[in-house]
């Protein structure tokens, strides 16, 4: 057969079944299939059954192609390929593949619908499917949103059926039996008469055999792997052994080593700059004028980096504002601004008839910059030679990397290479690339060789594109003793539209979504009921956080409903349930009461306890902190914290990245900003942005309902409550009330 029909034939997974957008709305382009991108170089007897199975004699290899970045991407992603094509992920080879369009996300776009999660009406669904068809057409392959899971439940597991029944089909027509004679155990293909056949033995002919289709999925009380307690995650040992290979640990023998150091002002250029000194120093051997500032090339990265801070370099100062004070008095003024209107996209009642005609609460708040501070700095390995470019690194987006790296090398998109590395951490820093094009700029300098470059701390926490400050006023009202009236306005700098931008080179039109995102889409069914988001100017270049707009809306939303609550004089748990009109949103809430054994916010003098719920990524998590007010200070004793994810794949992993969701909450909400002092942050390194402390990590409980309809993940949602839980918690021990993070600016933690 004809290489263009081995391609239409293997393509498919993504043309049909895997696109309900396509299906439900005939878009031509959503519906049209994708090349197998596991065909080229496919040598002969080797078999590439879908985009993420590949065999041959040697072994099988999985291809994992959402980027795994500590939160067992890549392990899941291999459980539920093996799940269904019936083999131990652990005998086979696990990669992420090169990026293609066959790895598209249809999943994390629906996060941006205008439809909120509890919304599980015919419009919404078909809303959030539709949502599949420009991932596929943009090829946004992207790894985010806590959206690998929910991208992968259906597509992986389909993907290791038709490897499965293919490999049975070979079989069969091998032996001269029907495929429904045969089953499959642990690699291989057993016999009516018990014999077995591996699946290796059988990749020769699989690969002359039209993919099998129409397969089905197997029932959920025959899985081995997923939902089992103690499932083990697939690169544990290596992590635990120290033997896992990072970006940052790469080498190869020819290789030149680098650094960078760019305008603080992010964006902002240089006027010039003196390598005098620099130049003559040991094992440099070259000093280059990037886009973003200048960069060292030496024969190690401590002689880069030693070289780099002896560069004199004139910056260009830009015109936006460059200090804290400044930062937040523009973002006062957007706040209210009609003229700085984004969106309202909840405006239930009449909320100016409710507040005229009563008491108004108020309140004011704010939160700051943020660090995504991975214990990983940025760094690639990046070789041209011959009209080709290669990029070993750690990154979300592999797609826009490429293009980025042809248009800069100025060669065509299909002779680039991205080998994504795994990543000592992200939390959202590497959906950035901004170190990649400089590691291209300085490879051109050096053609042929490997060049590897390597951001310093310093570099990596000054030039991270940090979460968004932003700030919040609440007025509200309360009637009979319940909540009646809540009105929060958002004012931040636009994250999405800068992001995007960018990332291609394109003006995302339309609202920020992520300005309220966390605190307009939430399931309380207040009377009168409006949140609504205003633009400040472009400062500080933004970017995504770990749990993204949810990470400060959550703050926003239940402190003040919390305060709302107070003055109702009702129960905070209690009047959160009565509110709650998404049944899997108010059984969270009552787990989490029953967990804690919840009899009201006071625990006795001078200990008190917090509730907070917030839903995103369409995971509804309902946190209870419990803290003491000591002589030395605040100690965080106990929280409790229910999640419910729909279905529980990976009980050990849904745990550990619950726990971890928690400490980062809470460490970040005790301690860590961003303050700016002449256009760059003053805090350079983990000493001056403190997150917890081991000594300080409360007892954590958890517990995870399957109540939810859908699949979802778990990465960031345990984020969001943190923080307004513990600052509840300490107005329930102290009756202080604290609206700013960090929440050391007003109380010392023990």
């Amino acid at each position: 057969m004809s290489r263009v029909g081995k391609i239409a034939r293997r393509s498919f997974l993504i043309g049909s079944a895997a696109v309900a957008g396509g299906v439900a709305f005939g878009v031509y382009l959503a519906k049209k299939p994708i090349p197998n991108p596991l065909l080229e170089g496919l040598k002969e007897g080797e078999a590439a059954l879908t985009p993420y199975v590949k065999i041959t004699q040697e072994g099988i290899t999985l291809i994992t192609p959402r980027a795994d970045k500590g939160q067992g991407a890549f392990s899941i992603q291999a459980y539920l390929l093996a799940e269904e094509l019936d083999i131990d992920p652990a005998t086979a080879t696990l990669s992420p593949g090169l990026p293609g369009q066959a790895y598209f996300n249809g999943a994390v776009l629906a996060e941006g619908s205008p439809k909120p999660a509890y919304d599980e009406g015919f419009v919404a669904e078909t809303l959030r499917s539709f949502m599949s068809v420009p991932a596929k057409i943009f090829a946004v392959q992207l790894t985010g949103g806590s959206s690998t899971v929910p991208d992968g439940f259906d597509k992986l597991r389909l993907a290791g059926a038709v490897a499965r029944e293919t490999l049975k089909e070979a079989a069969a027509r091998r032996l001269g039996l029907s495929r429904a004679e045969l089953k499959t155990e642990a690699g291989h293909v057993i016999l009516p008469d018990g014999s077995r056949i591996a699946y290796t033995d059988l990749a020769a002919e699989a690969a002359q055999i039209d993919p099998i289709e129409d397969v089905p999925l197997r029932d959920p009380s025959t899985w081995r792997y997923l939902g089992k307690p103690g499932l083990p995650r697939l690169d544990m040992l290596r992590k635990c052994t120290g033997t896992e290979v990072y970006g940052i640990d790469l080498t190869f023998d020819d290789m030149l080593y680098a650094t960078v150091r760019a305008n603080p002002a992010i964006g902002a250029g240089l006027a010039g700059f003196d390598a005098t000194a620099a130049g003559d120093m040991r094992g440099v051997e070259q000093i280059v004028a990037i886009t973003s500032g200048v960069g060292v090339i030496a024969n190690n990265t401590w002689r880069a980096f030693q070289a780099a801070e002896a560069l004199e370099i004139d910056w260009i100062t830009p015109e936006t504002p460059g200090t804290s004070a400044e930062i937040f008095a523009t973002l006062e003024q957007a706040l209210g601004n009609p003229d700085a209107y984004d969106h309202c996209q909840r405006d239930e009642g009449d909320v100016e008839a409710a507040l005229a005609s009563g008491e108004v609460i108020e309140a004011a708040y704010r939160i700051p910059y943020l660090a995504h501070a991975p214990l990983e700095p940025m760094n690639a390995v990046v070789r041209i030679a011959d009209g080709q470019v290669e990029i070993w690194t750690g990154t979300q987006i592999p797609l826009f990397v490429r293009d980025r790296a042809a248009r800069i090398a100025g060669v065509a998109k299909d002779q680039v290479r991205v080998y994504v590395q795994p990543m000592g951490g992200s939390f959202g820093h590497r959906l950035e690339m901004t170190h990649v094009e400089q590691a291209v700029e300085l490879a051109l300098a050096v053609p042929g060789r490997h060049l590897k470059l390597t951001w310093s701390r310093e570099e990596d926490m000054t030039h991270d594109y940090p979460r968004p400050a932003s700030v919040a006023r609440g007025r509200g009202g309360v009637r009979d003793g319940q909540v009646a009236a809540f009105d929060l306005s958002v004012s931040q700098s636009a994250m999405a539209p800068e992001w995007f931008g960018r990332l291609s080179g394109m003006t995302l039109p339309g609202p920020d979504a992520s300005i309220t995102t966390g605190s307009w889409d939430q399931p309380f069914a207040i009377p009168d009921y409006r949140v609504t988001g205003y633009r400040a100017p472009t400062m500080v270049p933004v970017s995504s956080w770990r749990s993204v707009g949810a990470s400060g809306n959550g703050f926003y939303h239940d402190c003040f409903l919390d305060e709302l609550i107070f003055a109702a004089g009702a129960d905070p748990l209690a009047e959160r349930i009565r509110l709650c009109h998404h049944d899997p949103s108010r059984k969270v809430l009552e787990a989490v009461g029953e967990m804690s054994g919840w009899t009201g916010p006071s625990l006795g003098a001078g200990r008190g306890r917090g509730v907070a719920f917030c839903m995103s990524f369409g995971v509804p998590c309902a946190q209870v902190v419990e803290v003491t007010a000591t002589d030395e200070g605040i100690r965080i004793d106990h929280v409790h914290v229910v999640v419910d994810v729909g279905r529980v794949l990976d009980p050990s992993n849904l745990e550990a990245q619950v726990m971890g969701g928690v400490i980062f909450g809470l460490g970040h909400a005790m301690n860590c900003e961003l303050t700016y002092a002449d256009h760059r942050p003053e805090q350079e390194n983990f000493y001056d942005y403190e997150a917890m402390r081991l000594y300080q990590v409360p007892k954590i409980d958890i517990r995870a309902l399957e109540n939810s309809p859908r699949i979802r993940g778990i990465g960031e949602p345990a984020v969001p409550p943190a923080a307004p839980a513990l600052a509840n918690a300490i107005f329930a021990a102290t009756g202080q009330r604290i609206r700013e993070l960090p929440l050391s600016r007003h109380v010392r933690f023990v």
